[in-house]
C-alpha cells in the first residue's frame, strides 16, 4: 500500500553527511576512542567556518548498502535531456546517470569484497555531484545545474539474477528526513528546473510589460534590437528548461510560449498544431502544420535524439515595428523554432492558417516573414519564400523556412491596372506641360521691358510660386531614374531636392494666403522695408532649413523608398524612388505642414468670397469667378482633393484622376490663369469706361499695369 508524502517525510531516519560518515568509519576502524571522533568532527566543522554547516548541506541525498561480490566499478552516464537521476546496480558495475557534465566516466571500486555503505549527494550551492562508497569519495560531476527540484521517486525496479541495494533511503529538499524504500536493482529520480520555469515566466512578464508600454522604453535610450534580444534570449532558456510531459506552456495572452518533445518516433510524422479560440480578437486562431522534413533538417545531437519544437504566440506588434509603419493583422504574430536552428529552403512548405472575420474591400492580407538587421539594429517585414492563399474566413501561408510571421494588411487600391497605366501617364505629362508652363511664364516675366518699372510684390510672389512648382515637376521626373543608377549618394540628393521642392511649393502656397489676408482683411497696409527680400527668405530659407535639420539628424533619412502596390494575390507593381525614408517624418512634416497652410489659405479665401459678395455689382461675375479660379489654384485648394483617398468605389476613382490631372497641371494651370488676366487688364486699358472703382479693390488690381 502507498503512503502519502506526509507520512514518507514523518520517517526520520538517520542523518548523515558524507564526510562526517566517512571519518566516523574510519576512525573506529583504526580504535580510536568516542571522544577523539567528537574532537574531529568538531574540528572539521569549525575549519568549515561559520557558514560552512549551510555551505555543505546537500540538498539530496541517496543511501544504501551494496554487496560487492567481485571486482567492480562504477560508470557515470550524462543524459543532458534527461530530467532524470537513475541508480542501476548489477555485479559487475554501479551505473548512475544525470544531467550534468562529468569529470570522470569510470572508477574502479575497491579490491576488497564485501559490504560497502554508499551515499549518492547532491550539493546545488557548490554545483557538486558526489558519491562515497565506503572510505572512498568520488566526484562525478562539479558542474550539477544548482536550479533543479525534485518530485517523488519511481517505483524501485528488480531484475531477475540482479544483486540488489539493500537499506535503502533517500531525502531531498529542506529538512531532509530520511524516506525508506525497498530493496530493488534499480531507483529513479525525477528532477525539474525550478528556477529557470521561474525566470522564464519572469522573462515572459517582462516582455509583456513591454508591450503594454514599449514607450516607456523609448526614454531610455534602448536601441531597437534590446527588446528584441530579451525575445531570442527567451526562447534559448526555453530551449533548455526541462519540465514532465511532453507539452508545456508559459505565459499569459499577451505573449505565450508553448514547448513540445519530439521523440525519434514522432519526428518521422508531419506534426499538426491548432490554438484556442480567441474570442473578442480581430484573429480568432490560428493552425501550424510542420512537415516531417523539417525535423529531418533540423540539426540534433543524433539520429535518435529528442527535438524540441518552439511556438510563440504574440499578440502585439511593439517588438515588430518597421520603418514603413506596417499594420499586421490583429497584432498576431507567429514564431517557430525547431532545436534552437536555422532552417530555410524547405522542400516542404510550412503552412499557417490565421482565422479571422472578413477583411474589408481595400483591404489585402499579404504573408510575411520578420527580418532582422543585426547591423543597423532594425528590422522589417519581408515576404521571401512565403505564399498567399487568401479565403472569406481566413488567410493561409506557405512557407520555406522558420522564424516570425505575420499578416499584414496591405491596403489596396481597389483601381484596374489599366487605370493605372492611364494615370502613369497623365502625372508625365502633366508634370512636363507644367514644368514647361511655369518655366515660360518666368521668361517672359523677366523679358519684359516693364517689369523693374512698375512690379508688384504679386507678381513677384505668383513668380516664385511658379518656381518652386517648376523644381518639384522636375526633382519628381528624375527620382524614379536616380533610383535605378544605384548610387546611393546620388540617390539621397534627389530625395533631398524633391523633398526641398515640395516644402518650397507648400510655403508659397502660404504665403501666397498671407499675402491675400494683407490685401483683404487688414484695413491699413503698412509699408514692409525689402518686405519681397523677407518672403523670399522665408520661402526657400524655410524649406532648407527643415531639409537640412532632417539630413543632419540621420543621413539615413533620405534614399531610396520601396512602394509595393498589390494588385491581388498573383500579381503587384513595384516601385523605387528617392525620397523620405522614414513615414513618420513625411506624416509629421508634410502633411502636417500641408494642413496648416490649408486651413489658413481656406480662411483668408473665404474672406476673399465675402469681400466679393460685399460688392453685390453686377456684370463682373466672370471676372470675379476667374479670380476666385485663379486664387485657389496659387494657395493650393485643389490639394485638399487628398482628403478623400479614404473613399473608396467609384467615387475614390474619380478623386484619383482629379487629384493627379489638377496638381500635376498646377503651372499650366497658373500660367493659363495669369495670361486671362492680362487679357482682362488690356481690355480694361482699351475700354476705359470699363474700369470701374470696385475693380481697384480686387488684389488681381494690383498687378494690372505691370502685366505687360
Amino acid at each position: 500500500m502507498k503512503e502519502s508524502v506526509c507520512a514518507h517525510r514523518a520517517k526520520s531516519v538517520n542523518l548523515e553527511h558524507p564526510w562526517s560518515k566517512t571519518l566516523t568509519e574510519e576512525h573506529q576502524e583504526l580504535g580510536k576512542p568516542p571522544m577523539m571522533d567528537r574532537l574531529l568532527l568538531a574540528l572539521l566543522f569549525l575549519l568549515q567556518g561559520v557558514d560552512g554547516s549551510s555551505h555543505h548541506t546537500e540538498d539530496f541525498r541517496f543511501c544504501g548498502e551494496r554487496n560487492q561480490t567481485k571486482k567492480s566499478y562504477i560508470t557515470y552516464q550524462m543524459r543532458p535531456e534527461s530530467n532524470i537521476i537513475t541508480i542501476e546496480n548489477s555485479a559487475e558495475m554501479l551505473k548512475i546517470s544525470a544531467p550534468f557534465e562529468p569529470n570522470l566516466v569510470n572508477f574502479h571500486l575497491p579490491d576488497i569484497l564485501g559490504n560497502y555503505r554508499l551515499c549518492l549527494y547532491w550539493y546545488q550551492s557548490d554545483r557538486i555531484f558526489n558519491l562515497t562508497y565506503g572510505k572512498n569519495n568520488y566526484t562525478l560531476s562539479t558542474k550539477a545545474h544548482p536550479s533543479f527540484n525534485f518530485s517523488n521517486p519511481s517505483a524501485p525496479q528488480n531484475r531477475n539474477g540482479v544483486p540488489v541495494l539493500s537499506k535503502v533511503s533517500y531525502a531531498y529538499g529542506r529538512g531532509l528526513r530520511n524516506t525508506s524504500l525497498s530493496s530493488a536493482a534499480v531507483y529513479s529520480f525525477s528532477i525539474r528546473d525550478i528556477s529557470k520555469v521561474h525566470e522564464i515566466e519572469e522573462e515572459l512578464r517582462n516582455l509583456e510589460n513591454y508591450m503594454k508600454n514599449p514607450n516607456k522604453a523609448i526614454g531610455r535610450k534602448t536601441s531597437a534590437r534590446a527588446p528584441y534580444g530579451k525575445l531570442l534570449r527567451l526562447e534559448s532558456d526555453l530551449e533548455q528548461v526541462m519540465f514532465e510531459g511532453e507539452c508545456k506552456t508559459f505565459g499569459t495572452s499577451t505573449v505565450r510560449a508553448t514547448v513540445l518533445k519530439i521523440g525519434p518516433s514522432k519526428a518521422s510524422q508531419d506534426l499538426s498544431l491548432m490554438s484556442e479560440l480567441e474570442v473578442g480578437r480581430e484573429v480568432h486562431g490560428f493552425a501550424v502544420n510542420l512537415p516531417r522534413i523539417l525535423f529531418a533538417q533540423a540539426r540534433g545531437r543524433g539520429r535518435n535524439a529528442e527535438r524540441r519544437v518552439l511556438l510563440m504566440d504574440i499578440n502585439s506588434q511593439a517588438l515588430f515595428q518597421d520603418q514603413n509603419g506596417s499594420r499586421v493583422l490583429g497584432e498576431k504574430v507567429i514564431g517557430i523554432t525547431v532545436g534552437n536552428t536555422s532552417v530555410s529552403g524547405l522542400q516542404q512548405d510550412v503552412v499557417l492558417k490565421f482565422f479571422h472575420d472578413q477583411l474589408p474591400r481595400n483591404v489585402t492580407p499579404q504573408c510575411v516573414f520578420w527580418d532582422m538587421d543585426s547591423s543597423h539594429g532594425h528590422g522589417s517585414w519581408k515576404s521571401d519564400g512565403c505564399a498567399t492563399e487568401m479565403g472569406n474566413n481566413q488567410t493561409v501561408c506557405r512557407c520555406n523556412h522558420l522564424t516570425y510571421f505575420a499578416v499584414l494588411m496591405m491596403s489596396s487600391p481597389e483601381i484596374d491596372y489599366i487605370h493605372k497605366e492611364y494615370l502613369t501617364i497623365i502625372t508625365y505629362i502633366g508634370c512636363i506641360i507644367s514644368a514647361v508652363a511655369s518655366l515660360f511664364t518666368i521668361f517672359l516675366f523677366c523679358c519684359s521691358r516693364r517689369k523693374h518699372r512698375d512690379g508688384t510684390v504679386n507678381i513677384y510672389i505668383h513668380l516664385n510660386l511658379l518656381g518652386a512648382i517648376f523644381l518639384l515637376d522636375v526633382s519628381f521626373l528624375m527620382t524614379e531614374h536616380l533610383a535605378l543608377i544605384g548610387s546611393e549618394a546620388a540617390c539621397k540628393a534627389g530625395g533631398m531636392f524633391l523633398h526641398l521642392s515640395l516644402l518650397g511649393c507648400l510655403t508659397w502656397m502660404g504665403i501666397e494666403g498671407y499675402n491675400l489676408y494683407r490685401l483683404v482683411v487688414e484695413v491699413f497696409n503698412t509699408y514692409v522695408e525689402h518686405f519681397m527680400l523677407k518672403l523670399c527668405l522665408v520661402g526657400w530659407g524655410l524649406p532648407i532649413f527643415i531639409v537640412s535639420v532632417i539630413f543632419l539628424a540621420n543621413q539615413a533619412n533620405y534614399g531610396l523608398f520601396h512602394i509595393e502596390v498589390f494588385e491581388s494575390l498573383e500579381k503587384s507593381t513595384n516601385a523605387t524612388i528617392c525620397w523620405i525614408k522614414a513615414p513618420l517624418i513625411h506624416n509629421i512634416v508634410n502633411l502636417g505642414f500641408f494642413s496648416l497652410v490649408f486651413l489658413f489659405n481656406t480662411a483668408t479665401l473665404g474672406a476673399m468670397v465675402r469681400e466679393i459678395l460685399r460688392q453685390k455689382n453686377r456684370g463682373h461675375e466672370l471676372k470675379h469667378a476667374l479670380v476666385l479660379l485663379g486664387l485657389s489654384l496659387v494657395l493650393g485648394i485643389p490639394w485638399a482633393l487628398a482628403f478623400f483617398s479614404f473613399s473608396s468605389g467609384s467615387f475614390r476613382l474619380i478623386i484619383i484622376y482629379l487629384f493627379t490631372i489638377i496638381n500635376t497641371l498646377q503651372g499650366f494651370l497658373i500660367f493659363l490663369w495669369y495670361w486671362t488676366m492680362v487679357l482682362q487688364v488690356r481690355k480694361l486699358k482699351s475700354y476705359p469706361s470699363l474700369n470701374n472703382s470696385d475693380s481697384t479693390r480686387l488684389p488681381i488690381s494690383t498687378s494690372r499695369t505691370n502685366a505687360d
